[in-house]
């Protein structure tokens, strides 16, 4: 049977980039990570990591043993969760990766509904570009991921998914919202222009179809902030390009408007709720799980300008009321 230490050992060694960096954070001596890394090469036959420039890195065997560490102890988490679940969901752990433009809609009430229900589950959320939120998922670092216009990944599952269109958000009395249907890339290349950081899915989206329109957005500001970008608009200096519910209360209070954009990438975009591929989730994670499906508008609902339509009111560039 394979040590559960030296595995151990070794993922810390691969995540630090060196045997002396995982000694000093499992406050363990050197040589002793090192022997235990080496009977663990033996008992299998193969080289486990190597040296390289940036650090030691895993070979194929070693990313294999590492995957095999997790879902180990994502089993065993698991079925401690549900001997601890035969005497009621009384403790546990969740950590969530999540991008600034989900943070209202899970701080509103799902949150605090879900720390009411549950006070002896602690909660981790952690801020993440898209990429990072993904990457973060299949390193075992989160249980779940809240994710906009991710890119396929087989090592992820989706629990929930709704269509979320990318829009344009534009000043109150903005001459866009004169257009009868959909605007154009090249029409919003005419205009002040802000821009998400190129690690969120939204601005992957952007990119990907201003590239296929060969149309150049050219931003007057770039940030990494959501808030960022609702103040570039509500000060009426330009326009920026967002889900409708992330800015679902300035819709509301008329600050700013929606528009749509005639482009199938932006137009059919996604959110969902992912986990690692194969990982068994505790009690605590699932009944999370469950209550961000139900609770969050992002995953409960389409995005409501789609439910209108479907309900024949045609007006997107009107405020929600």
């Amino acid at each position: 049977m394979l040590s559960a230490r030296a595995l151990g050992y070794l993922y810390e060694v691969i995540r630090r980039g060196s045997v002396r960096r995982a000694a000093v954070y499992l406050n363990v001596d050197a040589s002793a990570i090192s022997r235990q890394i080496r009977g663990l090469e033996e008992d299998v036959g193969v080289a486990l990591c190597e040296r390289h420039d940036g650090g030691m890195r895993a070979t194929e065997a070693g990313y294999l043993l590492i995957d095999h560490y997790h879902r180990q102890k994502a089993a065993e988490s698991a079925a401690l969760s549900r001997l601890n679940a035969l005497q009621g969901l009384r403790s546990g752990e969740v950590r969530i990766a999540v991008g600034e433009g989900f943070i209202a809609d899970l701080v509103s009430a799902p949150l605090q509904s879900f720390m009411a229900q549950h006070p002896g589950i602690e909660l981790e959320v952690r801020m993440a570009g898209v990429n990072e939120a993904m990457s973060l998922v299949r390193d075992f670092e989160v249980d779940l991921a809240l994710l906009y216009s991710p890119p396929q990944d087989p090592a992820l599952v989706s629990h929930a998914e709704t269509r979320q269109p990318l829009d344009l958000i534009v000043p109150p009395q903005h001459p866009l919202l004169q257009e009868k249907g959909p605007v154009s890339l090249a029409e919003v290349a005419k205009w002040p222009l802000a821009m998400i950081d190129n690690c969120t899915g939204m601005r992957q989206m952007v990119d990907q179809a201003a590239h296929q329109e060969r149309v150049h957005l050219a931003p007057r500001l770039r940030t990494n902030s959501v808030s960022v970008l609702k103040n570039f608009v509500r000060s009426g200096i330009g326009v920026t390009f967002m889900p409708e519910l992330t800015v679902v209360e300035e819709l509301r209070g008329g600050k700013i408007r929606l528009v749509p954009v005639r482009h199938s990438i932006l137009s059919e975009a996604r959110a969902c709720i992912a986990s690692r591929k194969g990982r068994e989730l505790t009690v605590a994670v699932e009944a999370c799980l469950e209550h961000l499906r139900r609770g969050l508008r992002f995953f409960s609902a389409d995005a409501p300008r789609l439910l209108d339509e479907r309900c024949g009111h045609k007006d997107n560039a009107l405020p929600i009321e």
